[in-house]
């Protein structure tokens, strides 16, 4: 029978009116990996940030028992000294450093205040190795793909010994391909007896490596499923993380008729701001109409944010070049201000850095960009502001006590809601939305799906930017293929398949 490393029984943590954790309990056995799943909200990162010592002993009831010791963590520092380490979901590197500081800092390499630059950078690559990266440990950090910074996280674990690794929603910012090879790379250190607890709203990749789940609903433990004892789908995990069956993950759109086109993008190509020579969208071509959902499709780097970002007044990239039409009319959108006029919204991939100020209240996002719509003479009415924040948050069904709730303390879901009203009242004719379900659970994607399906249904134009190819055949009228910078295929929904994307790819790599 396997040893148990990790139990944490009668966990309770309470906020300022808010009791994020209800007497949970959590066994981790030696050499398993252990997925904790639940929806956006139910306190899973909060259980791991108790674990991890984020929160200290005395902030939570309950105990912690590692490896048969009860333990009263105070910092992090604390939790890393005994071998567990957290990776949370946003990365915590710094761009301008290279990849071997970033993996010491705050554990650097070196002797009486002096850095040993040899042995850091040595240790550093001898760490990369075992996660697969061949990039030299003095590149910056800012010029490798998100994937690999997710290696360097975890090499960085690595480099701290180690024993209990727990990964924050890490294949959130990855295409398919890179978190295959992230999650089989789990299963090598599960071989290798490394303990590991995963948090993740994609349950396929869950069924993929977990030996149990634990699924967490409003903050208590409803149930812990054994892999290797029961049969377990999707379905089965959906059931306990939701509370019922949910029989049809994408919403039918029904009563939608499709008008003229109402965006239209031609020879469209953008450089690189820094280097300028470089393509990163080449001669695309693109159309939506009217009450039409859009998707775009492509593996990390295709160039589909570059492409959103450059449509939406020109907010990213140098010497753009092509035709953009707005109701057949041909406009030079030059800033986000005149994207916004011309009725065009950007809903973007990153909520928490470019889309909500998180430190602000519900309000005061809700109306960011649209400030005309609650001021009068220039001076703001807060009333007015409310008003607004409150239809939205009815409507969106946005759940918070209020709309004075800073946006940084609801979930990703509800912010993500928070950055959808804070576009719908600009009254977009067309929206690209940037990966909007990233992040979020389920239950959160359905609603997010019902207000995209009412957008349609209203006459907007979406535009659906993912990297979740079951979602973008699920919510799709038509497909674009994305690959390095390209437009390489166009798919109506009825002849859409995973196989058929892939294939025109891979055609496309080879340059076929």
């Amino acid at each position: 029978m396997a040893k148990e490393l990790l139990r944490m029984d009668h966990i309770t943590k309470i906020f300022p009116g808010v009791k994020a954790l209800d007497n949970v309990n959590l066994s981790v056995e030696e050499g398993e990996i252990h997925a904790l799943v639940g929806e956006n909200g139910a306190g899973k990162s909060t259980l791991m940030n108790v674990l991890s010592g984020i929160y200290p002993y005395g902030t939570y009831e309950g105990d912690i028992v590692y490896n048969g010791e009860v333990c009263k963590f105070q910092t992090i520092k604390d939790s890393e000294q005994k071998g567990i380490v957290i990776i949370h979901q946003e990365l915590a590197l710094v761009p301008q450093m290279s990849i071997g500081e970033n993996m010491f800092l705050g554990n650097e390499r070196g002797k009486k205040n002096a850095i040993n630059w040899n042995e850091t950078y040595g240790e550093a690559d001898k760490y990369l190795k075992m996660v697969g990266l061949t990039e030299s440990s003095r590149v910056l950090i800012k010029d490798i793909g998100t994937g690999k910074q997710q290696l360097v996280e975890i090499a960085k674990a690595l480099a701290k010994h180690a024993k209990l690794l727990i990964l924050d929603e890490p294949t959130s910012s990855l295409n398919e391909t890179d978190s295959r090879a992230l999650l089989d790379l789990m299963l090598e250190f599960k071989k290798q007896g490394m303990t590991m607890i995963i948090i993740s709203h994609k349950l396929n990749e869950v069924v993929y490596v977990a030996d149990k789940i634990t699924v967490i609903r409003d903050g208590s433990t409803v149930e812990t499923m054994d892999c290797h004892a029961m049969e377990i789908n999707e379905d089965r995990i959906i059931r306990g993380m939701v509370g019922r069956e949910l029989t049809n993950r994408f919403p039918k759109r029904e009563g939608v008729e499709l008008g003229d086109i109402n965006m239209e993008v031609k020879d469209w190509t953008v450089h690189h701001p820094l280097y300028t020579e470089r393509k990163v969208v080449d001669n695309v071509n693109l159309n939506v109409r009217k009450g039409e959902v859009v998707g775009i499709y492509g593996l990390m780097g295709a160039g589909r944010t570059e492409l959103a970002m450059s449509i939406f007044g020109k907010s990213y990239g140098s010497g753009i070049s092509g035709t953009l039409k707005i109701n057949g009319q041909e406009v030079d959108l030059k800033d986000a201000k005149a994207a916004i006029e011309a009725k065009l919204a950007y809903v973007t991939e990153d909520r928490k850095g470019n889309g909500l100020v998180l430190t602000n209240p519900i309000r005061v996002n809700t109306s960011l960009a649209n400030m005309k719509g609650v001021s009068d003479k220039g001076i703001i009415d807060k009333d007015k502001e409310y008003q607004v924040a409150d239809e939205y948050r009815a409507k969106l069904n946005t759940k918070t006590p209020s709309v004075e709730q800073n946006v940084g303390n609801l979930s990703g879901g509800n912010q993500q809601k928070v950055l959808l009203a804070k576009w719908m009242f600009t009254d977009p004719d067309i929206l690209i939305l940037d990966e909007p379900t990233r992040g979020i659970d389920v239950g959160a994607k359905y609603e997010i799906y019902c207000i995209i399906n009412d957008l349609a249904k209203a006459g907007k134009s979406v535009v659906m930017i993912s990297s979740e190819l079951p979602e973008i055949l699920g919510m799709s009228d038509r497909i674009y293929i994305m690959n390095e910078g390209k437009f390489v295929g166009e798919l109506n929904a009825e002849e859409a398949s995973q196989e058929r994307i892939m294939a025109n790819i891979v055609q496309a790599g080879r340059g076929e």
